[in-house]
């Protein structure tokens, strides 16, 4: 991630869209302090005493809220939300020193994938303001797999590398209608995501590039038993 960050222009700031944000409707975080917030049980010790102390910027984030404003999105602000797992993770890896300001973007999950490609859009005009558009999520996330997997030393399922292939194949081929029906048209798309909100902030990205945008591959592997990694840019020409 760190070779990510030093491959790209710096940003003004980021905007972030992690799965372990939900809320009905579109929410900015607009604080200036983000609290790192460590939502997730039974891990060890040492992963709860992590600090990533990243500084938000209201005027950036206000740049945000009316950029989804004028999408015609309803949007409300929290002033006083942090940085879930699913963003000080990566943001850490790319930004050690969090000297990068971001702004937190909440995902609308009971709008499956073709919401969170809209929220994308709405975001996409912000790219020109020299912001970085970042969806952190997974391509396959099965908890259930994972628990098995867990209590075996080690498994193996077949649509761990059948599903982000077919997932890698779309996007190399701009097939955006096979992307959004992914549930009926992708190999073992339930078994990949039995919910798909850890797969909606890749449509949240590629929304903000749109769909001709040129693909890049950066990683691909799996991480613990069953989580693969698969990461993406998206290099839009406009």
């Amino acid at each position: 991630m760190s070779r990510i960050a030093a491959s790209l222009p710096r940003p003004r700031a980021v905007v972030i869209v992690s799965p372990h944000w939900e809320t009905r409707t579109p929410t900015v975080g607009t604080g200036e302090r983000l609290e790192t917030i460590h939502d997730f049980y039974g891990f060890p010790a040492e992963l709860y005493e992590i600090q990533y102390p990243a500084t938000g910027c209201p005027e950036a984030a206000r740049e945000v809220v009316e950029a989804l404003r004028a999408a015609g999105l309803v949007v409300e602000e929290a002033p006083g939300h942090g940085l879930d797992h699913g963003a000080w993770v990566p943001l850490r890896q790319m930004y050690p020193d969090a000297d990068v300001p971001v702004v937190p973007v909440s995902l609308q999950s009971h709008l499956g994938v073709g919401g969170a490609y809209q929220l994308g859009q709405a975001l996409a005009p912000l790219r020109a303001q020299g912001f970085l558009i970042i969806g952190s999520g997974n391509i396959t996330h099965n908890l259930g797999d994972y628990r098995l997997a867990s209590s075996q030393q080690g498994a193996s399922f077949d649509y761990l590398r059948a599903f982000p292939d077919w997932m890698k194949q779309q996007l190399q081929n701009h097939d955006l209608n096979a992307l959004m029906d992914y549930r009926r048209r992708a190999p073992d798309a339930a078994r990949a995501h039995p919910s798909d909100e850890h797969l909606q902030p890749l449509y949240v990205a590629l929304g903000a590039a749109g769909p001709e945008a040129e693909v890049e591959q950066l990683h691909n592997g799996i991480s613990d038993y069953v989580l693969a990694m698969d990461a993406y840019a998206f290099n839009a020409s406009h």
